[in-house]
């Protein structure tokens, strides 16, 4: 979008956080569309740039919602560590049970068998099939 603008353009956009990922990128962008001459206009916020109280406000409330991203993080990050600390395990399910990879490990010791196959069998695909043999010794 950066790269189309012209001066006399106006961004907008429905929330101000839609535009970048944190401030220094916020007020980066701000600056390039000032020394452009483009005018920025976020319709959730209310903020106009091409005024004193609007660029303000849009650094008033960009770091608002830069604290917000931090604590929801920091909140996630916490909640994560709890749920560790009773045992709970985050991710997808595994596709192949600690008796499949014994069945996986016992099918390998045919020479005859390749991994691939084995893979099939178990309708996984051969990077699933070897993470899963790595990661349970027998």
């Amino acid at each position: 979008m950066t790269d189309s603008l012209r001066a006399a353009d106006t961004v907008v956009v429905q929330r101000l956080d839609r535009l970048g990922r944190s401030l220094k990128d916020l007020i980066e962008l701000l600056d390039d569309f000032k020394q452009h001459g483009v005018q920025f206009i976020s319709l959730n916020e209310s903020i106009d740039t091409t005024t004193a109280v609007g660029e303000l406000a849009f650094h008033m409330i960009g770091s608002i919602a830069h604290f917000e991203r931090r604590l929801i993080s920091e909140r996630t990050k916490a909640g994560l560590a709890a749920a560790r600390t009773w045992g709970r395990k985050g991710g997808r399910k595994a596709k192949l049970t600690a008796s499949d990879i014994r069945r996986a490990h016992a099918m390998l010791l045919d020479p005859n068998m390749t991994k691939a196959e084995v893979a099939e069998h178990f309708e996984v695909s051969r990077p699933t099939l070897n993470k899963a043999l790595n990661e349970t010794a027998i």
